[in-house]
């Protein structure tokens, strides 16, 4: 099997790293860099046998093609490598939008050359090869888009590999796939953000505030710390979903504001009780059914 993995950071880094722990000599994976000193990193730490910013070199024989660039390097990309591409490859990614994706990607792919979308749902708030590990995925949701018109043995191919990541797949059709990773990391990355922003924005009291970080700022606004092209990207091409997500917050948040501004305690305990309440279940939910420990 022979894997090419371009954007040789976090995720295609740490899909490097477990599918060489778990297969070997079994699976043969060139990375594309774009810097010698990545090239090399990722070589040292063994996410890939080969590593070049030849694109020509580094997808020519592969079977599967993994994209793990930015959501708006995708498309470009899958342009520049298509003349290099052998018939029945199977070109996989693990952006965080799909529509955008997938609505330009149809008008260029030839019917030979199978584009199955996926996505991820890990990460660090650290990027770069540097970061990555070879457990990432395991026990973490994995979706995988059927509707983009690959043939079933295409998907079969590409499960075989992935399984070995140890993720939990789970199948969306593309438009709620986008719903669906706005509420659940993309409004929290704008969100964590924001955090940090009301922060710089305290004025005289900064230094102050400073001395008082703990535990609930870190945890709160850890995911800040993510990479800003990649998370800009995201917002350009799923804002749709995002901005509407984020009135529906705006809204929740004004609802609050009233209830303190009215010195209502009732209303504002039943809003900490509904919401540790669903949260709780939530995730004993998921524990229960997904948590590979």
């Amino acid at each position: 099997m022979n894997l090419a993995i371009i954007g040789v950071g976090l995720i295609g880094g740490s899909l490097g790293l477990c599918l060489k722990d778990k297969l070997g000599d079994a699976i043969h994976i060139t990375g594309l860099c774009r810097t010698q000193r990545s090239m090399d990193k990722a070589m040292e730490l063994g996410a890939v046998d080969f590593a070049a910013a030849d694109i020509e070199a580094v997808v020519k024989d592969a079977d599967i093609v993994f994209l793990s660039p930015p959501v708006l390097q995708i498309v470009p990309m899958v342009e520049k490598i298509l003349p290099y591409l052998k018939k029945g490859t199977i070109i996989t990614d693990a952006g965080s939008t799909k529509q955008y994706i997938w609505q330009h990607l149809q008008k260029i792919l030839p019917p030979d050359i199978y584009y199955i979308a996926g996505h991820p749902m890990t990460g660090r708030e650290k990027s770069g090869v540097e970061a990555a590990t070879r457990d990432l995925f395991v026990g973490k949701a994995y979706v995988i888009v059927e509707d983009t018109g690959a043939p079933q043995a295409a998907h079969e191919k590409l499960m075989r590999v992935l399984k070995h990541t140890g993720a939990n797949f789970t199948t969306l059709d593309i438009a709620k796939h986008d719903r669906c990773a706005s509420v659940i990391s993309h409004v929290p990355h704008v969100t964590a953000a924001a955090l940090v922003t009301l922060l710089n924005r305290s004025g005289d009291d900064m230094d102050s505030c400073i001395k008082l970080i703990g535990g609930g700022f870190k945890d709160t606004t850890r995911i800040a710390s993510s990479n800003a092209d990649m998370w800009a990207d995201i917002c350009m091409t799923n804002s749709d979903a995002i901005v509407g997500n984020l009135k529906t917050l705006q809204d929740i948040l004004g609802e609050v504001i009233t209830a303190c501004e009215n010195h209502d305690r009732q209303a504002v305990y039943d809003y900490f009780t509904a919401s540790r309440e669903r949260r709780d279940s939530i995730l004993e939910h998921v524990v229960k059914e997904f948590d590979p420990n």
